[in-house]
């Protein structure tokens, strides 16, 4: 044998081996799913609702188990939209919504800004930041945005009373 089939042997018998321990690495995890009490795994179901009530999840652990779950996926589809049609404020709205609600203002106010540069001056969009910057302590920043906005559409009620609660905090 010359060096050359010497080195398709080793790499052969090596990648042989590499795939053996792999197989036992996957296959011992499992011994411990059956024992001989038990020989096979459950396959009664347990319905969503006695999952969600069960005592013995720790509430945080199941807010993030329903995040994961629904909330994800509908936060990916507003943030795909929103890539695809950066000017959607309805959008960019519902996405916002639920960061706030999720407390991540800060994600909402980037998402806000994105929204303001594809769509600047939008009404909705400046009375969005506005209420972030409220929630966040940030008054003077959100009394700005939301005179902005009225200089658009001077009579618009939600924007008035937005800024009058601004004005009290």
């Amino acid at each position: 044998m010359n060096s050359h089939q010497n080195t398709d042997v080793r790499a052969f018998r090596s990648f042989r081996l590499n795939s053996l321990l792999f197989s036992l690495l996957a296959i011992l995890p499992l011994g411990g799913c059956a024992t001989l009490d038990k020989p096979a795994l459950s396959v009664k179901e347990t319905s969503s609702p006695e999952l969600l009530a069960a005592n013995q999840i720790d509430p945080a652990m199941r807010e993030r188990i329903l995040r994961a779950v629904g909330q994800d996926a509908q936060e990916r589809a507003l943030r795909d939209e929103l890539k695809q049609h950066p000017d959607n404020v309805d959008a960019a709205i519902r996405l916002t919504n639920a960061l706030v609600a999720q407390k991540r203002p800060h994600e909402a106010l980037q998402v806000v800004d994105t929204v303001l540069v594809a769509a600047p001056g939008n009404l909705r969009a400046l009375n969005a930041k506005g209420v972030i910057l409220d929630l966040e302590g940030r008054h003077d920043a959100a009394q700005v945005l939301y005179r902005q906005a009225l200089e658009t559409e001077p009579g618009n009620q939600m924007v008035q009373h937005n800024l009058n609660l601004s004005l009290t905090l």
